[in-house]
């Protein structure tokens, strides 16, 4: 793909995501993005068959770069590790249109279409978040850092959830202790 083509797909993929994180998935048009991205919608369906191809491909590019700050985010001690992960969890919920994890919105949003592109997308990253959390409780030394992970990433789901329902960012904070005790075991 030339430098062009990938410059406009990720100015797409950038509207795309920008409006699907505010509005939501379902609510969001082509030519929605089409406008935000300042393009045609002729030029848009060029990189992108379909709205689901574009949730999917929104989900996948959002995903590759939260994976990536995750590699370079990793403290050694477990409690530094847990007040990392929670805080930035409290930073997003900070913002004043924040509406919660885009992955967890996705699925949620999507629930009854269980074949969905960006549903796969959606469980591989949580999947990716999971087993980075899992090795660097492993590298602190926590025991049964597999299980550790699954249960601090339910309270991290949690967190965000009555985050949402209350407007209360504390809720992550609640979580973080939560997990410090959970890795005390």
């Amino acid at each position: 793909m030339s430098r062009s083509k990938d410059q406009t797909r990720y100015r797409i993929l950038d509207a795309a995501y920008g409006l699907f994180w505010r509005q939501g998935f379902l609510r969001v048009s082509m030519d929605d993005v089409a406008s935000r991205a300042r393009l045609t919608k002729r030029t848009l369906y060029q990189h992108f068959r379909s709205k689901d191809d574009l949730m999917a491909a929104a989900l996948a590019h959002s995903s590759e770069l939260a994976i990536q700050r995750l590699k370079f985010r990793r403290p050694s001690q477990p409690d530094a590790l847990i007040d990392s992960f929670f805080g930035e969890l409290a930073e997003w919920a900070a913002k004043p249109k924040w509406s919660g994890g885009g992955f967890t919105r996705a699925v949620m949003e999507l629930a009854d279409l269980r074949g969905h592109p960006a549903r796969a997308i959606a469980r591989r990253h949580k999947t990716a978040v999971e087993t980075w959390l899992a090795d660097a409780l492993g590298t602190a030394g926590v025991v049964s850092s597999a299980d550790r992970a699954k249960e601090i990433m339910l309270l991290m789901e949690g967190a965000m959830a009555l985050m949402l329902i209350h407007g209360d960012r504390h809720y992550a904070g609640a979580a973080a202790a939560a997990a410090k005790a959970l890795v005390q075991r």
